[in-house]
């Protein structure tokens, strides 16, 4: 997925505000749920962040054309952790890793079998 750097990005000074990497790193993750055609809510639970570790490289800036990439790193029948990473002109300005867990009424659950297939589609070991 690719995302081009717009003037509400950006501070004053032309540079992304460092919340926005995270909101486009969301934005990759729903793409994958929508190319998938396979609907982000659950009857009866979400999935929901558990933990985020962001690292931060090198700023971008006003006009950059960013590329969104990502995989997953664990799968587990309740959680994932997925490893997200956005590159300009081929070098990593930014990356985390993110824990989302299911649940449903509050605690972990067992998630549905789209949710885990679509993560197991895109599984891959660091």
């Amino acid at each position: 997925m690719n995302i081009r750097i717009y003037y509400e990005d950006t501070d004053a000074l032309g540079i992304v505000y460092h919340t926005n990497y995270i909101k486009y790193c969301d934005r990759a993750r729903s793409e994958l749920f929508f190319e998938s055609d396979i609907d982000m809510k659950s009857e009866k639970g979400a999935l929901v962040i558990r933990s985020i570790n962001a690292n931060y490289m090198q700023p971008a800036y006003l006009g950059d054309m960013l590329k969104l990439g990502g995989y997953i790193s664990i799968l587990k029948k309740t959680s994932v952790l997925a490893k997200q990473f956005i590159t300009r002109n081929g070098i990593k300005i930014f990356e985390m890793d993110i824990r989302l867990v299911y649940v449903e009424n509050g605690k972990p659950a067992i998630m549905p079998d789209k949710y885990y297939n679509l993560f197991l589609k895109n599984f891959k070991k660091d």
